[in-house]
């Protein structure tokens, strides 16, 4: 099962992935999540995608077709795979295909998950990230129990640089300048379903695995 998860930040793509992955024993591929490896690494790939995040703009087409393409190249992947974020341009959807049409592995469903921009503000200048492990909260729907504490380790809770609501309004610009025409692209393809992503977790998911468990399998 071959499926790509599409969504502004904050809609939720990282909250379904999850469980949609040990459901359909899939790997969850990130590119949010192998950016951030990366520049807490320090990497050369970390210190340039750095500077996009610290801007709000996105990483260009080759940097994340170079890290997606070998991830995908793993043997994990080959049975299926569950991307969450990516293609975020026509022009890495299109290499995307190319590289699996070439591996006789195509794309099954792709879910785009639509939220407002009121709400996307809303949801993630509310997260806050533990310095130590990395766990994410939310203080207006997951708070920890104790203010600015993470419940797991004690670690001091932060807010990352990208979820300030001046760096997230930049982010939505870029979004939706690109999303509009990837959106037409996999609808020509018949391959996108669109889920409205403001109701409960439980709702959206269920949607979505009523999408998936009705796709063939081969």
């Amino acid at each position: 099962m071959n499926v790509i998860l599409l969504g502004a930040p904050g809609s939720g793509k990282g909250t379904q992935a999850q469980p949609l992955a040990a459901r359909y024993k899939t790997p969850h591929i990130s590119t949010g999540d192998i950016f951030r490896q990366e520049m807490e690494n320090a990497s050369p790939l970390g210190l340039k995608v750095q500077e996009y995040v610290n801007s709000g703009r996105l990483a260009p087409d080759e940097l994340v077709l170079e890290v997606m393409t070998t991830r995908l190249s793993q043997p994990d992947c080959l049975k299926g795979f569950l991307l969450d974020g990516f293609p975020r341009t026509v022009n890495q959807a299109e290499s995307l295909d190319g590289y699996l049409t070439n591996a006789k592995r195509p794309l099954d469903k792709v879910l785009y998950l639509s939220l407002s921009e009121s709400e996307v503000i809303r949801r993630l200048s509310s997260r806050r990230q533990c310095q130590k492990c990395g766990k994410v909260y939310n203080i207006l729907t997951q708070p920890p129990k104790t203010a600015d504490v993470c419940d797991i380790d004690g670690g001091k809770l932060y807010q990352r640089d990208d979820d300030h609501p001046e760096t997230i309004e930049k982010r939505l610009r870029v979004f939706n300048d690109l999303t509009e025409p990837l959106i037409a692209y996999y609808h020509g393809l018949d391959l996108l379903e669109t889920i409205k992503a403001d109701r409960p977790i439980a709702d959206v998911a269920k949607d979505i695995i009523t999408i998936l468990d009705g796709l063939p399998r081969g």
